[in-house]
């Protein structure tokens, strides 16, 4: 538990946007694309919340951690056009990019393995480029969830991506899950150098 459970008491809009990346639907629920789903749900089990109310073609949930006022955002639009539930809500709460905190899947990583950054390029990953260019901005930190490179330089990525973890991966997963949930709040207190360290 990392999380004291308690319901929101922080007034006014949300301070920051917390979102996790994947596609909506059973079929994809376990697939390595869907770590940043999967990661965002067990933060959420973890204080008690279901992510679960609509809003601009997401699912979204309102919480508070350590005094912060978060929109919990898991966009149903598809993974290469996340952006656009990202823009839309960034925009009706006015939150700027450096407050829009994006959990994503890394193929770079090996499985399990978990990587904070401040800002950057997509990388390659066509969800976190979605985002870029609705939001005309890189300037938002991510947690990166390792999920494993290709078996073969000859496999197919979309398949790669769209395959479901195996057991030992899953295994390795949920290590990488919880560090994220415990890096979470430092990045929130804009700590991004302690939830770097202990990331590694």
């Amino acid at each position: 538990m990392f999380f004291k459970k308690s319901k929101p008491t922080v007034s006014g809009p949300p301070e920051f946007l917390v979102v996790g990346l994947g596609n909506p639907g059973r079929d994809y629920e376990f697939t390595r694309h869907n770590a940043g789903f999967l990661t965002l749900d067990h933060i959420a089990s973890e204080l008690d919340i279901e992510i679960n109310r609509l809003k601009n073609n997401a699912l979204t949930a309102d919480t508070v951690i350590g005094g912060h006022r978060c929109l919990f955002v898991k966009p149903q639009t598809f993974m290469n056009n996340s952006g656009e539930a990202v823009r839309d809500i960034s925009k009706f709460y006015k939150i700027p990019p450096e407050k829009i905190i994006v959990i994503f899947d890394d193929i770079s990583l090996p499985c399990g393995k978990l990587r904070i950054r401040r800002k950057g390029t997509d990388g390659g990953h066509n969800g976190i480029k979605s985002i870029i260019y609705h939001l005309n901005s890189d300037n938002f930190p991510r947690i990166k969830i390792g999920v494993g490179a290709k078996p073969n330089p000859d496999y197919n990525l979309a398949d790669w991506v769209l395959s479901k973890f195996g057991k030992d991966d899953m295994e390795q997963l949920k290590s990488a899950i919880t560090k994220a949930t415990e890096v979470l709040p430092f990045i929130l207190d804009g700590d991004i150098d302690k939830a770097m360290n202990k990331a590694n």
